[in-house]
């Protein structure tokens, strides 16, 4: 039987326990310590950062003010617009400022909302790129059910879905990383809390969050990327079966900046977190972390815009509206 005072020092032990295991903050490297090379990369991604706030911000409201733009792949697009937004404003103003701060600490329960919301919004647009091809090949296999089959309904119902999943994965990862020991270090050789640093600086077993990362995002890349696959093979076959040239060169065009965009987003993810282990270098994962948390947000409404004759014209419409 236990007595009393021996449940009163297992008590005592176990909150020992979790103080030494646990952290009050983490300590951010960064990413680079050279001073003049810090100017630089500062300048760069500070004009990185403000043309992705711009881009994305211009193209949501391009597209809600635009009634030609009401139709699915706009919807779409309005959304992969705010994950781009999202996710890169959870980690870019706090890696800018610390270029050059001399604190660069965050908060354990800090690290653990960054790394939140950048799961959300990051799983959400994986999800959101098969989608998006899913909503391609009902507009040019199906054109003329393509109003009923992606109604305003469907749309709606299948970013609840996206958002759903990409809240669900993000807890679960979240939950495994930040319930660890880190009794040893504070230090995160990163500019941002991401997983493979974390758990690099864990001192408990993370065979189980290797194992989760590797199933369910694996589940999640395996399964969006050959819903991509799938959708553009039926898309390929319903091109080459249209009598004019022009209409070949119309789909072909519109599908373009979306397998632009698949291929980019990803690809980084694949090298990121499905490598062998022993190939990881976090200083490479580094730079390879500004790309798809700064770059590819950047890149996304520009690829779009770019490329899509009606955003083009809704941009110019806009513009003479704002100067009129």
């Amino acid at each position: 039987m236990n007595r009393p005072q021996d449940k009163e020092f297992n008590s005592v032990k176990k909150r020992r326990m979790h103080q030494n295991c646990s952290q009050s903050q983490f300590i951010f490297l960064g990413i680079i310590n050279n001073l003049e090379i810090k100017v630089i990369l500062f300048t760069t991604f500070v004009l990185v950062y403000l043309t992705n706030l711009l881009a994305n911000l211009g193209l949501i409201t391009v597209i809600r003010l635009d009634s030609r733009l009401h139709t699915p792949m706009y919807f779409f697009l309005s959304h992969l617009s705010f994950c781009d937004l999202c996710y890169s404003t959870a980690v870019g103003p706090k890696m800018l400022m610390d270029i050059f701060a001399t604190d660069k600490s965050i908060p354990f329960y800090g690290c653990a909302l960054q790394f939140l919301i950048f799961c959300i919004f990051a799983d959400s647009e994986c999800l959101l790129l098969a989608v998006m091809a899913f909503d391609r090949y009902q507009a040019i296999s199906n054109p003329l059910l393509y109003t009923v089959n992606m109604s305003s309904k469907v749309c709606s119902l299948l970013m609840v879905g996206v958002y759903l999943v990409g809240v669900t994965d993000a807890l679960v990862h979240t939950t495994l990383t930040f319930r660890l020991c880190f009794c040893g270090s504070n230090e995160i050789n990163h500019f941002f809390c991401d997983v493979p640093p974390l758990l690099l600086l864990s001192c408990s077993d993370t065979q189980v969050n290797e194992l989760v990362i590797f199933t369910v995002f694996g589940f999640i890349e395996l399964s969006t990327i050959s819903g991509v696959l799938v959708s553009y093979c039926y898309i390929i076959l319903s091109v080459l079966k249209m009598p004019s040239a022009e209409g070949r060169f119309k789909a072909f065009s519109t599908c373009t900046s979306h397998l632009t965009a698949v291929a980019i987003f990803q690809g980084t993810m694949l090298f990121m977190y499905f490598r062998p282990s022993s190939s990881y270098s976090l200083d490479q994962d580094k730079m390879t972390s500004v790309f798809y948390t700064l770059v590819i947000p950047m890149l996304n409404p520009l690829i779009y815009s770019l490329r899509n004759k009606d955003v083009k014209e809704a941009l110019v419409k806009l513009k003479y509206k704002i100067c009129s």
